[in-house]
Protein backbone atom coordinates (compact mmCIF):
# COMPACT_ATOMS: atom_id res chain seq x y z
CA UNK A 1 0.00 0.00 0.00
CA UNK A 2 2.89 2.36 0.67
CA UNK A 3 3.93 2.00 -2.97
CA UNK A 4 0.53 3.18 -4.22
CA UNK A 5 0.25 5.93 -1.58
CA UNK A 6 3.67 7.26 -2.54
CA UNK A 7 2.74 7.29 -6.22
CA UNK A 8 -0.55 9.09 -5.52
CA UNK A 9 1.19 11.70 -3.35
CA UNK A 10 3.81 12.33 -6.04
CA UNK A 11 1.16 12.98 -8.68
CA UNK A 12 -0.83 15.30 -6.41
CA UNK A 13 2.30 17.41 -5.86
CA UNK A 14 2.97 17.35 -9.62
CA UNK A 15 -0.59 18.52 -10.26
CA UNK A 16 -0.20 21.44 -7.85
CA UNK A 17 3.11 22.45 -9.48
CA UNK A 18 1.52 22.28 -12.94
CA UNK A 19 -1.43 24.42 -11.82
CA UNK A 20 0.98 26.99 -10.39
CA UNK A 21 2.96 27.19 -13.62
CA UNK A 22 -0.30 27.31 -15.53
CA UNK A 23 -1.20 30.47 -13.62
CA UNK A 24 2.09 32.36 -13.80
CA UNK A 25 3.43 31.55 -17.29
CA UNK A 26 0.57 33.12 -19.32
CA UNK A 27 0.85 36.28 -17.24
CA UNK A 28 4.52 36.57 -18.16
CA UNK A 29 3.64 36.67 -21.84
CA UNK A 30 3.37 40.02 -23.64
CA UNK A 31 -0.09 41.38 -24.31
CA UNK A 32 -3.27 41.76 -22.32
CA UNK A 33 -6.58 39.98 -23.03
CA UNK A 34 -8.53 43.08 -21.94
CA UNK A 35 -6.76 45.18 -24.58
CA UNK A 36 -7.48 42.50 -27.18
CA UNK A 37 -11.17 42.45 -26.35
CA UNK A 38 -11.43 46.26 -26.28
CA UNK A 39 -9.70 46.46 -29.67
CA UNK A 40 -12.32 44.09 -31.13
CA UNK A 41 -15.05 46.22 -29.55
CA UNK A 42 -13.64 49.39 -31.12
CA UNK A 43 -13.45 47.74 -34.55
CA UNK A 44 -17.18 47.08 -34.31
CA UNK A 45 -17.88 50.72 -33.47
CA UNK A 46 -18.36 50.29 -29.73
CA UNK A 47 -17.38 52.93 -27.21
CA UNK A 48 -14.44 52.20 -24.92
CA UNK A 49 -14.11 54.02 -21.61
CA UNK A 50 -12.62 53.42 -18.17
CA UNK A 51 -15.84 51.84 -16.91
CA UNK A 52 -15.95 49.42 -19.85
CA UNK A 53 -12.32 48.47 -19.33
CA UNK A 54 -12.88 47.84 -15.62
CA UNK A 55 -15.95 45.73 -16.33
CA UNK A 56 -14.06 43.55 -18.81
CA UNK A 57 -11.10 43.23 -16.45
CA UNK A 58 -13.37 42.01 -13.65
CA UNK A 59 -15.11 39.58 -15.99
CA UNK A 60 -11.85 38.10 -17.31
CA UNK A 61 -10.13 38.11 -13.92
CA UNK A 62 -7.08 40.07 -15.09
CA UNK A 63 -5.77 43.56 -14.40
CA UNK A 64 -8.07 43.85 -11.36
CA UNK A 65 -5.61 45.75 -9.21
CA UNK A 66 -5.41 42.89 -6.71
CA UNK A 67 -2.01 41.51 -5.66
CA UNK A 68 -0.82 38.62 -7.79
CA UNK A 69 -1.00 36.17 -4.89
CA UNK A 70 -4.66 37.03 -4.27
CA UNK A 71 -5.35 36.35 -7.94
CA UNK A 72 -3.47 33.06 -7.59
CA UNK A 73 -5.59 31.81 -4.69
CA UNK A 74 -8.76 32.97 -6.43
CA UNK A 75 -7.60 31.04 -9.49
CA UNK A 76 -7.11 27.85 -7.44
CA UNK A 77 -10.55 28.26 -5.90
CA UNK A 78 -12.13 28.69 -9.31
CA UNK A 79 -10.33 25.58 -10.55
CA UNK A 80 -11.82 23.53 -7.72
CA UNK A 81 -15.31 24.81 -8.59
CA UNK A 82 -14.83 24.10 -12.30
CA UNK A 83 -15.00 27.79 -13.20
CA UNK A 84 -12.39 28.35 -15.92
CA UNK A 85 -13.52 31.85 -16.85
CA UNK A 86 -14.67 33.50 -20.08
CA UNK A 87 -12.85 33.12 -23.38
CA UNK A 88 -11.67 36.25 -25.20
CA UNK A 89 -11.11 34.60 -28.57
CA UNK A 90 -14.62 33.06 -28.56
CA UNK A 91 -16.27 35.81 -26.50
CA UNK A 92 -18.67 35.58 -24.66
CA UNK A 93 -18.48 31.76 -24.45
CA UNK A 94 -17.21 30.21 -21.24
CA UNK A 95 -13.96 28.27 -21.43
CA UNK A 96 -15.63 25.04 -20.30
CA UNK A 97 -18.09 25.32 -23.20
CA UNK A 98 -15.32 25.92 -25.77
CA UNK A 99 -13.30 22.96 -24.48
CA UNK A 100 -16.36 20.71 -24.30
CA UNK A 101 -17.15 21.45 -27.95
CA UNK A 102 -13.61 20.83 -29.25
CA UNK A 103 -12.16 18.16 -26.97
CA UNK A 104 -14.31 15.18 -28.13
CA UNK A 105 -13.13 15.67 -31.72
CA UNK A 106 -9.47 15.52 -30.70
CA UNK A 107 -9.94 12.61 -28.29
CA UNK A 108 -11.67 10.49 -30.92
CA UNK A 109 -9.27 11.36 -33.74
CA UNK A 110 -5.91 11.38 -31.95
CA UNK A 111 -6.91 8.76 -29.37
CA UNK A 112 -7.87 6.12 -31.91
CA UNK A 113 -4.88 6.98 -34.12
CA UNK A 114 -2.46 6.77 -31.17
CA UNK A 115 -3.87 3.44 -30.02
CA UNK A 116 -3.71 1.96 -33.53
CA UNK A 117 -0.14 3.16 -34.11
CA UNK A 118 0.92 1.69 -30.74
CA UNK A 119 -0.82 -1.63 -31.38
CA UNK A 120 0.47 -2.02 -34.94
CA UNK A 121 3.98 -0.88 -34.01
CA UNK A 122 4.28 -3.19 -30.98
CA UNK A 123 2.96 -6.24 -32.84
CA UNK A 124 5.21 -5.63 -35.85
CA UNK A 125 8.17 -4.92 -33.56
CA UNK A 126 7.57 -8.16 -31.70
CA UNK A 127 7.53 -10.20 -34.90
CA UNK A 128 10.48 -8.38 -36.46
CA UNK A 129 12.55 -8.73 -33.28
CA UNK A 130 11.72 -12.41 -32.99
CA UNK A 131 12.71 -13.03 -36.61
CA UNK A 132 15.68 -10.65 -36.65
CA UNK A 133 18.05 -10.98 -39.59
CA UNK A 134 15.25 -11.92 -42.00
CA UNK A 135 13.62 -9.84 -44.72
CA UNK A 136 11.30 -8.38 -42.07
CA UNK A 137 14.16 -6.14 -40.92
CA UNK A 138 13.65 -4.17 -44.13
CA UNK A 139 10.49 -2.71 -42.54
CA UNK A 140 12.59 -0.74 -40.07
CA UNK A 141 14.26 1.75 -42.48
CA UNK A 142 10.97 2.46 -44.25
CA UNK A 143 9.02 3.16 -41.06
CA UNK A 144 11.92 5.13 -39.56
CA UNK A 145 11.96 7.45 -42.57
CA UNK A 146 8.22 8.01 -42.23
CA UNK A 147 8.66 8.79 -38.52
CA UNK A 148 11.31 11.38 -39.35
CA UNK A 149 8.97 13.18 -41.74
CA UNK A 150 7.24 16.18 -40.08
CA UNK A 151 3.51 15.79 -39.49
CA UNK A 152 2.57 18.83 -41.53
CA UNK A 153 4.63 17.75 -44.56
CA UNK A 154 3.13 14.26 -44.58
CA UNK A 155 -0.33 15.76 -44.08
CA UNK A 156 0.16 18.07 -47.05
CA UNK A 157 1.32 15.15 -49.21
CA UNK A 158 -1.76 13.11 -48.23
CA UNK A 159 -4.03 16.07 -48.99
CA UNK A 160 -2.43 16.56 -52.40
CA UNK A 161 -2.62 12.86 -53.33
CA UNK A 162 -5.79 11.54 -51.73
CA UNK A 163 -7.94 14.71 -51.59
CA UNK A 164 -6.86 16.88 -54.53
CA UNK A 165 -5.63 14.37 -57.12
CA UNK A 166 -7.70 11.26 -56.38
CA UNK A 167 -10.62 13.02 -54.63
CA UNK A 168 -11.07 10.04 -52.29
CA UNK A 169 -11.39 12.16 -49.15
CA UNK A 170 -12.55 15.73 -48.36
CA UNK A 171 -10.02 18.54 -48.22
CA UNK A 172 -10.89 19.82 -44.75
CA UNK A 173 -13.41 19.92 -41.93
CA UNK A 174 -14.60 17.38 -39.41
CA UNK A 175 -17.97 16.58 -40.99
CA UNK A 176 -20.37 17.66 -43.71
CA UNK A 177 -21.62 21.10 -42.63
CA UNK A 178 -24.99 20.40 -44.26
CA UNK A 179 -25.69 17.79 -41.57
CA UNK A 180 -26.93 18.46 -38.07
CA UNK A 181 -24.66 17.23 -35.29
CA UNK A 182 -26.03 14.30 -33.33
CA UNK A 183 -25.89 10.55 -32.81
CA UNK A 184 -27.22 9.71 -36.26
CA UNK A 185 -25.59 7.35 -38.73
CA UNK A 186 -25.35 10.10 -41.36
CA UNK A 187 -23.38 12.38 -39.05
CA UNK A 188 -21.19 9.60 -37.59
CA UNK A 189 -20.31 8.24 -41.03
CA UNK A 190 -19.50 11.75 -42.23
CA UNK A 191 -17.23 12.32 -39.22
CA UNK A 192 -15.44 9.00 -39.87
CA UNK A 193 -15.04 9.88 -43.54
CA UNK A 194 -13.58 13.32 -42.77
CA UNK A 195 -11.36 12.02 -39.95
CA UNK A 196 -9.84 9.05 -41.79
CA UNK A 197 -7.09 10.98 -43.57
CA UNK A 198 -5.92 12.97 -40.51
CA UNK A 199 -5.89 9.73 -38.48
CA UNK A 200 -3.91 7.98 -41.21
CA UNK A 201 -1.35 10.78 -41.09
CA UNK A 202 -0.82 10.31 -37.34
CA UNK A 203 -0.64 6.50 -37.59
CA UNK A 204 1.87 6.49 -40.46
CA UNK A 205 4.05 9.07 -38.70
CA UNK A 206 4.00 7.32 -35.32
CA UNK A 207 4.11 3.59 -36.01
CA UNK A 208 7.84 3.53 -36.83
CA UNK A 209 8.91 4.66 -33.37
CA UNK A 210 6.89 1.94 -31.64
CA UNK A 211 8.16 -0.69 -34.09
CA UNK A 212 11.83 0.21 -33.63
CA UNK A 213 11.60 0.42 -29.84
CA UNK A 214 9.79 -2.91 -29.50
CA UNK A 215 12.13 -4.63 -31.96
CA UNK A 216 15.25 -3.53 -30.07
CA UNK A 217 13.78 -4.59 -26.73
CA UNK A 218 12.82 -7.99 -28.16
CA UNK A 219 16.39 -8.54 -29.40
CA UNK A 220 17.74 -7.61 -25.97
CA UNK A 221 15.21 -9.77 -24.12
CA UNK A 222 15.85 -12.84 -26.24
CA UNK A 223 19.41 -13.01 -24.92
CA UNK A 224 18.20 -13.43 -21.32
CA UNK A 225 18.67 -16.69 -19.46
CA UNK A 226 14.96 -17.31 -18.91
CA UNK A 227 14.42 -17.39 -22.69
CA UNK A 228 17.14 -20.03 -23.00
CA UNK A 229 15.52 -21.98 -20.16
CA UNK A 230 12.12 -21.80 -21.87
CA UNK A 231 13.65 -23.13 -25.07
CA UNK A 232 15.36 -25.94 -23.14
CA UNK A 233 11.99 -26.96 -21.67
CA UNK A 234 10.70 -27.48 -25.19
CA UNK A 235 8.02 -24.79 -25.07
CA UNK A 236 6.48 -23.74 -28.36
CA UNK A 237 8.04 -20.73 -30.09
CA UNK A 238 4.77 -18.79 -30.13
CA UNK A 239 4.43 -19.21 -26.36
CA UNK A 240 8.02 -18.13 -25.74
CA UNK A 241 7.59 -15.12 -28.01
CA UNK A 242 4.35 -13.85 -26.44
CA UNK A 243 4.43 -15.03 -22.81
CA UNK A 244 8.14 -14.63 -22.08
CA UNK A 245 9.94 -12.34 -24.53
CA UNK A 246 7.19 -9.90 -25.56
CA UNK A 247 5.72 -9.58 -22.05
CA UNK A 248 9.01 -8.21 -20.72
CA UNK A 249 10.03 -6.33 -23.85
CA UNK A 250 6.80 -4.34 -23.98
CA UNK A 251 7.25 -2.67 -20.56
CA UNK A 252 9.17 0.40 -21.85
CA UNK A 253 6.64 0.78 -24.68
CA UNK A 254 3.78 0.75 -22.16
CA UNK A 255 5.40 3.61 -20.27
CA UNK A 256 5.86 5.55 -23.51
CA UNK A 257 2.27 4.82 -24.50
CA UNK A 258 1.07 6.34 -21.23
CA UNK A 259 2.76 9.62 -22.07
CA UNK A 260 1.38 9.54 -25.63
CA UNK A 261 -2.09 8.74 -24.32
CA UNK A 262 -1.96 11.66 -21.94
CA UNK A 263 -1.03 14.04 -24.74
CA UNK A 264 -3.98 12.86 -26.83
CA UNK A 265 -6.06 15.74 -25.48
CA UNK A 266 -3.54 18.26 -26.77
CA UNK A 267 -4.05 16.81 -30.21
CA UNK A 268 -1.78 17.35 -33.15
CA UNK A 269 -1.97 21.09 -33.69
CA UNK A 270 -0.28 21.15 -37.08
CA UNK A 271 -2.28 18.21 -38.44
CA UNK A 272 -5.53 19.78 -37.26
CA UNK A 273 -4.56 23.06 -38.91
CA UNK A 274 -3.74 21.40 -42.24
CA UNK A 275 -7.07 19.57 -42.34
CA UNK A 276 -9.02 22.42 -40.66
CA UNK A 277 -10.16 19.83 -38.13
CA UNK A 278 -12.36 21.19 -35.30
CA UNK A 279 -10.15 19.92 -32.48
CA UNK A 280 -8.58 21.39 -29.37
CA UNK A 281 -5.32 22.18 -31.18
CA UNK A 282 -6.94 24.91 -33.26
CA UNK A 283 -8.49 26.44 -30.15
CA UNK A 284 -5.12 26.48 -28.41
CA UNK A 285 -3.50 28.27 -31.33
CA UNK A 286 -6.40 30.73 -31.44
CA UNK A 287 -6.01 31.40 -27.70
CA UNK A 288 -2.29 32.13 -28.06
CA UNK A 289 -2.88 34.54 -30.95
CA UNK A 290 -5.48 36.48 -28.94
CA UNK A 291 -3.69 36.43 -25.55
CA UNK A 292 -6.65 34.46 -24.23
CA UNK A 293 -5.28 33.58 -20.78
CA UNK A 294 -8.44 31.86 -19.61
CA UNK A 295 -8.70 29.52 -22.60
CA UNK A 296 -4.96 28.78 -22.55
CA UNK A 297 -5.12 27.95 -18.85
CA UNK A 298 -8.19 25.77 -19.36
CA UNK A 299 -6.61 23.79 -22.20
CA UNK A 300 -3.31 23.43 -20.34
CA UNK A 301 -5.23 22.24 -17.28
CA UNK A 302 -6.99 19.53 -19.27
CA UNK A 303 -3.71 18.46 -20.87
CA UNK A 304 -1.95 18.37 -17.49
CA UNK A 305 -4.67 16.33 -15.79
CA UNK A 306 -4.80 13.91 -18.73
CA UNK A 307 -1.03 13.35 -18.77
CA UNK A 308 -0.80 12.90 -15.00
CA UNK A 309 -3.84 10.61 -14.90
CA UNK A 310 -2.52 8.44 -17.74
CA UNK A 311 0.89 8.12 -16.09
CA UNK A 312 -0.68 7.35 -12.71
CA UNK A 313 -2.82 4.58 -14.18
CA UNK A 314 0.16 3.05 -15.99
CA UNK A 315 2.34 3.34 -12.88
CA UNK A 316 -0.29 1.45 -10.91
CA UNK A 317 -0.67 -1.16 -13.67
CA UNK A 318 3.11 -1.47 -13.80
CA UNK A 319 2.99 -2.86 -10.28
CA UNK A 320 0.80 -5.71 -11.50
CA UNK A 321 2.71 -6.31 -14.74
CA UNK A 322 6.13 -6.27 -13.07
CA UNK A 323 5.92 -7.02 -9.30
CA UNK A 324 9.58 -6.02 -8.89
CA UNK A 325 8.53 -2.35 -9.05
CA UNK A 326 6.56 -2.78 -5.80
CA UNK A 327 9.58 -3.81 -3.78
CA UNK A 328 9.98 -1.40 -0.85
CA UNK A 329 13.38 0.11 -0.21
Amino acid sequence: MRYYARKLGFYLVALWAALTLNFFIPRMMPGNPVDTLLAKLQQRGGSVGPDVREAYALMLGTDTGEPLWNQYFSYLGNMLRGDLGVSVSVFPEEVTTVIAQSLPWTIVLVGIATFLSFLVGVVLGMVVGWKRGTWLDSLIPATTVLSAVPYFWLALIFVMVFSTSLAWFPLNGGYDVALSTGWTWEFISSAIYHGFLPALTIVVSSVGGWLLGMRNMMVSTMSEDYILTARAKGLRNNRIMTRYAARNAVLPSVAGFAISLGFVVSGSIITEQVFSYPGIGGKLLQAVENSDYALMQGIFLVITVAVLAANLVVDLLYGFIDPRTRVEN
